[in-house]
């Protein structure tokens, strides 16, 4: 993308830099966008030489995608590195496990991905030392004395919790530590870690980044090379590389992130103005409402909410009626798609939620429709089915 020479910025909006980020110089009668590359070996005779040798280490479907994913993540910088996993746990365990050794001390929020817990049984059992502490109210800052890493999200996911993402980083900075953020929940459009301070961002590319419910995908982007170097040497151990028809699918979903995006945010709004009304609904958090505990922290750090909105019903009995009432809603654990998601959270067990918690994912559907057919489940639900 062709950026400003004296600001060093990308000219164009998020819409524009969507559609075109990662493209290759055009070449006539080839396609815009170059079909996956289905190769475990390359043509390599002589002295080892070029970008692509195996598989397991590069691909040119995985280069055009990490150089999107660049795009979104640091428009108009070209001092970041970009390396795609197979999963999002993947790319977190990436930065997690290359960062750390024996006798270091990581700092975790303890109200973060389920999956963090397993994370940190494993980082214990090599020998790292583990610390905790609640997303709200920047209260990590008081367990990072000594530590190596620092990883925040924000918001966290299920609690929609929000940190001072430039508060934590300059108090890393000061203790000496590197600092990690997952936005998976607020994907590259809605916040960028790295014009924060942090050192990592980290994402979940199955969620919101591409959309569609159809694949698995991770990323890590960093600024410092020898921290990019050490991620991708990581990868490269592990072998938690992306199949070239994921990253394909990932790379043509981006064309559309910004459309999805602005709807999604949209929706959840309505939806969670909606939920403010309702006596039964308890413990109803989104950052983008003016109402929620993490709205003004949210808007100094955020120019988009998610799409994600979490509340409490009654009970256990009470939230599965709702969900299944729901027409337009499927019962689904994951978030960010085009078709409007949620689940009773608790079923899962690990989240330290309410039995009725309700973790919501707005889509992309017309938003009366939406709105509609929440109502209406809460009102079916509300009378015993």
């Amino acid at each position: 993308m062709t950026e400003d020479r004296v600001t060093g910025r990308s000219p164009y909006g998020e819409g524009t830099r969507a559609v075109r980020a990662g493209l290759p110089e055009p070449v006539k009668n080839e396609p815009p966008l170059p079909g996956p590359v289905f190769a475990a070996h390359f043509h390599l005779p002589g002295d080892v030489a070029g970008p692509y040798t195996y598989g397991r280490d590069t691909n040119p479907t995985w280069t055009l995608l990490e150089r999107a994913i660049g795009e979104l993540e640091a428009p108009g910088r070209t001092d970041v590195d970009t390396v795609v996993f197979a999963s999002g746990m993947a790319a977190v365990c990436a930065v997690l496990l290359s960062q750390s050794r024996a006798g270091d001390t990581v700092v975790l929020p303890d109200d973060g991905y389920q999956a963090l817990p397993l994370v940190r049984e494993q980082l214990e059992a090599y020998g790292v030392h583990v610390r905790t502490a609640p997303t709200g109210g920047d209260a990590q800052l008081t367990a990072l004395d000594g530590a190596r890493l620092l990883w925040i999200e924000t918001p966290s996911n299920p609690g929609l919790d929000v940190c001072d993402v430039r508060r934590l980083v300059a108090a890393a900075r000061t203790a000496g530590t590197l600092v990690a953020v997952d936005n998976t929940l607020a994907t590259p459009l809605g916040q960028r870690p790295l014009e924060l301070g942090a050192d990592f961002s980290v994402a979940s590319g199955t969620k919101g980044l591409t959309g569609h419910g159809d694949l698995l995908l991770g990323y890590v982007v960093c600024r410092d090379p020898e921290l990019a170097a050490g991620i991708r040497r990581w990868r490269k151990i592990v072998g938690a590389v992306p199949g070239p028809m994921e990253a394909w699918l990932a790379h043509r979903s981006l064309a559309t992130i910004q459309l999805r995006a602005e709807r999604q945010w949209a929706n959840a709004l309505a939806v969670a103005e909606a939920l403010a009304e309702r006596t039964e609904v308890s413990e109803l958090r989104y950052p983008g409402l003016p109402s929620d505990p993490s709205h003004k922290t949210a808007v100094r750090q955020m120019s988009g909410f998610g799409s994600v909105v979490s509340f409490t019903l009654p009970d256990r009995a009470h939230a599965e009626r709702f969900m299944s009432a729901l027409h337009l809603v499927e019962d689904a654990t994951s978030f960010g798609g085009v078709r409007s998601t949620a689940e009773r959270r608790g079923r899962w067990g690990g989240d330290a939620v309410p039995e009725g918690f309700i973790r919501f994912s707005a889509g992309v559907e017309d938003p009366g429709d939406l709105v509609a057919d929440v109502l209406r489940a809460l009102d079916q639900a509300g009378s015993g089915g």
